[in-house]
């Protein structure tokens, strides 16, 4: 996606690999990352601005259980995560 989560994902590999673990880097589809950061934008107005790292990292956990479910691509994963984002938004007052 850029730099910086590049760097991030081997942070995250190289950190799997001290514990014993070896894990491939974790990449961010920019489709995904877009709804993340939506989701992230609901949750923060709708009940305390510090539960949206919370629900970012819920539908990443979400996410992931979806793609070894059923092998879900990345725009099926961005799509899971709207759905639950604009139930979010509906519910949230002005």
């Amino acid at each position: 996606m850029n730099e910086f989560f590049g760097a991030l994902g081997r942070r995250w590999r190289d950190g799997a690999e001290r514990r014993g673990a070896k894990i491939e880097e974790p990449d961010l589809d920019p489709s995904v990352a877009a709804e993340l950061l939506e989701l992230a934008r609901v949750a923060a107005h709708t009940k305390e601005r510090r539960f949206a790292p919370l629900a970012t990292y819920t539908a990443g956990i979400a996410a992931e259980r979806l793609r070894a479910a059923n092998g879900a691509d990345a725009a099926s994963i961005a799509a899971y995560i709207r759905e639950v984002r604009e139930e979010l938004e509906r519910e949230t007052p002005g």
